[in-house]
């Protein structure tokens, strides 16, 4: 189920900024998730809006939270998220999920501040062109889609809408995305839950044997020298890849791993290749 956010009604999302709840939900385009308390410490994944976070520390300006959507843990500014008790969390949790599709998609208030939200982005209590923060009605314009009916069909496309993106270590945007980022995003509109990391992600799914068995949507993974998997991007085909890379791009696969065209170089060495879809 699709909406271009025209024909509906918008639900009242029922969040509380006034203390500190044991849930949380992000109410911004990106939060940054630190490895630690710090502004100066290095950001480890990114929070999009909408997304839903389980508090389990707080020190000065700081709570440590673990990511509801894949387990991952870091520190957020206690400033950049509203608080949730275990009501308002169930009651999103039962209610059907939407998920940004478009490459820009908007909140606008009546005095026209805006939030830009990037795909994969969810609307939690959404039913058409209007969500609530607090006492402000924000209304939606983009595309979202009830989460995991995007149609496979039209996967390649989805993928390609992040081509050039910067890759930004710890990055989950358009704006910026690192390799494990972009599929995660990417298999987050299509329905499918991806760990954080690629070593993590390389656990799931079912292996493929040879690249030349590799088809759209499948998940090759790269070790370094030490034989750690640090690298993933996803199948177009059985010889082309695209991956989060210096930005999102298109280079040639095969057995040997990811053959650069700009550079006319072997940049990584394949490992594994996985199924999920």
């Amino acid at each position: 189920m699709m909406t271009d956010a025209t024909n509906y009604q918008g639900d009242l999302l029922q969040v509380r900024s006034e203390k500190i709840a044991p849930f949380g939900i992000c109410n911004l385009s990106v939060i940054p998730v630190r490895a630690e308390a710090s502004d100066k410490s290095e950001i480890v994944s990114q929070l999009l809006f909408g997304e839903t976070v389980e508090v389990l520390e707080q020190r000065d300006n700081w709570t440590r939270v673990k990511v509801l959507y894949d387990d991952y843990e870091g520190w957020i500014s206690t400033k950049q998220f509203f608080g949730l008790d275990k009501e308002e969390l169930n009651e999103i949790n039962n209610r059907q999920s939407f998920v940004c599709t478009s490459p820009f998609n908007f909140l606008t208030n009546a005095l026209g501040h805006s939030h830009y939200l990037s795909p994969g982005s969810t609307l939690p209590l959404f039913r058409g062109d209007s969500v609530f923060l607090g006492d402000e009605k924000y209304y939606f314009k983009g595309k979202a889609y009830v989460t995991d009916s995007f149609p496979r069909k039209n996967m390649e496309s989805l993928f390609k809408m992040f081509l050039n993106a910067p890759y930004l270590w710890g990055g989950r945007s358009i704006l910026g995305i690192d390799c494990s980022g972009f599929t995660q995003v990417c298999f987050k509109i299509l329905g499918v839950k991806l760990k954080r990391d690629a070593n993590q992600q390389a656990e799931q799914g079912d292996l493929v044997s040879f690249i030349t068995e590799g088809k759209l949507g499948d998940l090759a993974f790269f070790d370094n020298a030490e034989g750690r998997i640090t690298h993933v991007g996803i199948l177009l085909n059985n010889h082309q890849i695209i991956h989060a890379s210096g930005k999102v791009r298109i280079d040639s696969i095969d057995h040997q791993g990811i053959f650069n065209n700009d550079t006319q170089q072997y940049t990584h060495k394949l490992r594994i290749i996985k199924r999920l879809i």
